[in-house]
């Protein structure tokens, strides 16, 4: 396995780590942080859950899925939580999820943007050389509409 790390200018996404469950907690349990997303907010056990799989999915050698902490530049602790998946017809799906005192400040965009870029490129991420994007919001998020 080679650990993902992509760097934007104000956050960088790395691989998920076991300490990072309190932290997606908190985004993932809360009502606030899932309102725009397509589940109801998590249990702890659920979000263990989450950790665990991405761990997993990380130590594969052939992988389709990248779960990926969203973290500041500088600093370790987990702000969200992206999703990169890949699919047969070179296409990929990404999310996303931030704490909502993140919220406003472009993190959402750069989010993509740096999943997008990693996606389009051979690279430590993907490799799978993706040439088109299309991308799809919750209509009530306002903060999203340049992602």
């Amino acid at each position: 396995m080679t650990p993902v790390h992509l760097a934007g200018t104000r956050l960088v996404l790395r691989e998920v780590e076991p300490e990072d469950t309190a932290a997606l907690l908190a985004i993932y349990g809360n009502p606030e942080a899932t309102r725009h997303l397509s589940f109801e907010p998590r249990t702890r056990d659920q979000v263990q859950g989450i950790v665990d799989r991405s761990i997993t999915s990380a130590k594969g050698t052939a992988r389709s899925e990248y779960c990926l902490a969203i973290t500041p530049p500088g600093e370790h602790r987990l702000i969200g939580y992206a999703r990169l998946a890949t699919e047969p017809q070179r296409a990929a799906t990404v999310g996303f999820a931030l704490n909502p005192a993140e919220w406003g400040k472009g993190l959402g965009t750069e989010t993509v943007h740096c999943c997008a870029r990693s996606a389009s490129r051979s690279s430590a991420c993907t490799g799978y050389g993706l040439h088109a994007r299309h991308s799809t919001r919750h209509p009530r998020t306002p903060f999203c509409v340049r992602a």
